[in-house]
């Protein structure tokens, strides 16, 4: 183990890359979605972790015990994605800024954050910058897919959306409804058409696309424009072709997520017809070798939350965004850089952003053979007190048959008022540690192949509080890859001097994904979870839905009556609201892009609860513009309604209740009416 040494101002996670070499780097920019090479020769030479053509042969035995040590050379072919947090008064970029990777975005700056792409090699000048406070690693974007998804012969019925099947008026002021998601937006669906034959999209920003220039300042991805769209559906009504055949984008995959949410927030059938759409294509990559050349992060969140908001600044309109997506690292306390982020950008009037609150509710399965549960024991949590005993927390990595070669994370947060020693167990192995805070094991290779990396960091920067950041890295060379051990890992907490007492975890979550064979055995990116002894079943909305002004949505099972098992629940680590509304997410009907013949296709999940309410405040902003997303939170909390046998207190499931649309819109105008009149 180490002292903390120099490198406070560098998150754990960048860290550890900056001190792994250019092919262990290489390799996990395959799994990692802020890791990305930067030079083709780099590509060409390192093998796929797991090419099909090409396969990596398991080694016959682990490899020996020895201690990767730290880099004194990153390598510069390697680049990490990055929020940088600059002095408030400062009022230039740090010169390890200034020259970007090789295909990699310009800084974009908003106040004091900036989001960067910085060569590993770079860091050390970064973080000796006297104007740089901290640099945090950019998190993963997690895509939770629909978990059912069925075409219908049917169009949604206005009783899908509306209590009693009358749709809304919207008020007299013009909305910008935006949309960033995956998998592409279908704009030639009849949904999205006007009775003429026009397209309701105002723009797409495709964030992997390259058949247009990227929109300014960003300056990468495809930007196709309200006359592109025009101009396709117009050659596809003479050449008998999609439009989007003729206008493509990097994903257009069949019953596509990001068409969907589209069409039940703003589609003609949807909750808000009457307004302007816009979409952002958040680019996640299928091929490995996209994916080690892209970064596919939050930084790109942020991006895609200004672009939108730049787009309703030029056209002089209130904008409502949803985000069906999430992030499940950092301290689920509004503290991440992307929550600062989209919260200082909500500080304006007639803003809002709705994001799912996630689909990792469920600790325990439904039925004989039900794994959901996996993505549910995310969470933990527990009270140590001085003197008392150590706690220790089982994580389970899954073995039986498929090796593990995704890195997993555990992060455990805990009051400044206290002092821990943290230790970790292999399954196979014996107590490593004790740690106490500013000490680190870097990059560990053990005796089963697994390699361990463990910071106990003091005082993070974005929230003054201690964390332990725990790593289990699958073994990567260019000849053998070893997954992580499968298993239960056990982390230690022994109590030194406690005043709080107070600690959480999250494992930031994988999505089941098979990668090929590796030897005997299956490779899989697969989620590792806590056992059900230690998962504490509240606590696990999103990340990303954990901000302050952020409307963070259940998923109702409006036929049940009740919220669905899978919807993820609040509060917050600092014991805030969230989620703060449910809306109807399970088996709701909407367009079904990129799949002619069939139209319609239902789909269950958070992903379809939060755009019913990005759309409803979208009408809300129609009738009163000068909401600010304070005021809208309020509203949508007033307006509640209770499930059956609930009272109006907040609950960690369904938040404040059953969304209203009704009372949501008269509320909007009754605001209104009182700054115009001065009602009482």
């Amino acid at each position: 183990m180490e002292p903390g040494g120099p490198n406070h101002k560098l998150d754990p996670k960048i860290r550890m890359e900056s001190n792994g070499d250019e092919v262990v780097n290489a390799l996990r920019a395959e799994r990692s979605a802020s890791i990305a090479v930067n030079q083709q020769s780099l590509l060409a030479e390192v093998p796929n972790l797991l090419d099909p053509q090409r396969p990596i042969a398991a080694p016959q035995k682990a490899p020996r015990r020895k201690d990767m040590g730290s880099l004194t050379a990153p390598p510069e072919t390697i680049s990490t994605s990055t929020f940088v947090v600059l002095r408030q008064d400062s009022d230039r970029l740090p010169e390890a800024l200034r020259k970007p990777p090789p295909g990699a975005p310009k800084p974009f700056r908003q106040e004091h954050l900036v989001t960067a792409a910085v060569r590993l090699s770079d860091l050390s000048a970064l973080r000796d910058d006297p104007d740089v406070i901290a640099v945090e690693t950019a998190e993963p974007i997690q895509f939770s897919p629909p978990l059912a998804v069925a075409a219908v012969n049917a169009p949604p019925t206005p009783e899908s959306r509306w209590p009693d099947g009358q749709p809304l008026d919207a008020g007299p002021q013009q909305i910008l409804l935006g949309i960033i998601d995956v998998q592409g937006f279908d704009f030639g669906h009849p949904d999205f058409l006007t009775d003429d034959g026009q397209p309701r999209f105002l723009a797409i920003w495709d964030q992997g696309g390259n058949t247009r220039p990227g929109p300014a300042p960003f300056g990468y991805g495809a930007e196709i424009r309200r006359e592109h769209i025009q101009a396709a559906l117009a050659g596809s009504r003479e050449a008998g072709l999609p439009a989007t055949e003729l206008e493509p984008q990097s994903q257009m995959i069949a019953s596509s997520h990001a068409t969907h949410v589209t069409s039940i927030a703003g589609g003609n059938l949807g909750v808000c017809p009457q307004a302007l759409l816009a979409g952002v294509l958040v680019s996640l990559p299928a091929e490995d070798q996209d994916r080690r050349r892209s970064f596919y992060d939050s930084t790109r969140l942020a991006h895609a939350v200004e672009y939108l908001l730049s787009l309703g600044r030029a056209h002089g309109l209130p904008v409502s965004i949803n985000i069906s997506l999430g992030t499940n690292g950092h301290a689920h306390d509004a503290s991440s850089a992307t929550s600062r982020w989209i919260d200082y950008a909500l500080a304006t009037p007639g803003r809002s952003v709705c994001v799912a609150a996630g689909n990792a509710g469920q600790q325990a399965p439904a039925n004989p053979g039900d794994w959901g549960f996996v993505l549910g024991r995310i969470h933990t949590s527990g009270q140590l007190v001085q003197d008392g005993e150590p706690h220790s927390l089982e994580w389970v990595v899954v073995g039986d048959g498929i090796a593990d070669v995704s890195e997993n994370e555990l992060e455990i947060w805990y009051s400044p008022q206290d002092r821990l020693a943290v230790e970790v167990k292999a399954p196979d192995g014996d107590w490593i540690g004790p740690f106490l805070a500013g000490e680190y094991l870097e990059n560990h290779l053990l005796d089963n192949g697994t390699v361990l990396s463990l910071y106990h960091e003091p005082y993070a920067p974005p929230n003054g509080h201690h964390y332990l950041a725990c790593y289990l890295s699958p073994f990567f060379s260019p000849g053998n890859v070893v997954g992580v051990r499968a298993g239960t890992w056990r982390v230690r907490l022994t109590p030194l001097d406690i005043r709080d007492g107070s600690y959480h975890g999250w494992i930031e979550r994988d999505d089941p994904r098979r990668l090929g064979r590796l030897g005997m055995q299956e490779a899989w990116a697969f989620p590792s979870f806590f056992t059900e002894t230690v998962n504490v079943d509240q606590s696990s909305v999103s990340s990303l839905a954990c901000g302050q002004h952020i409307v963070a949505v259940a998923n109702l099972d409006a036929g049940a009556g009740k919220i669905h098992l899978t919807s993820s629940q609040g509060p917050t680590r600092d014991g805030r609201f969230k989620p703060e509304v449910a809306a109807p997410g399970t088996n709701i009907v909407a367009a079904n892009g990129f799949a002619p013949g069939e139209p319609w296709v239902s789909m269950t999940g958070t992903s379809m609860a939060s755009p019913m309410v990005a759309g409803l405040i979208g009408l809300m902003l129609s009738h009163d513009p000068s909401l600010t997303a304070a005021q809208i939170i309020g509203i949508l909390r007033r307006t509640a309604r209770p499930l059956p046998s609930d009272s109006f207190a907040w609950r960690d499931d369904s938040g404040f209740g059953q969304l209203d649309p009704v009372a949501c819109v008269e509320e909007a105008k009754l605001v209104r009416l009182r700054q115009e009149r001065q009602l009482p």
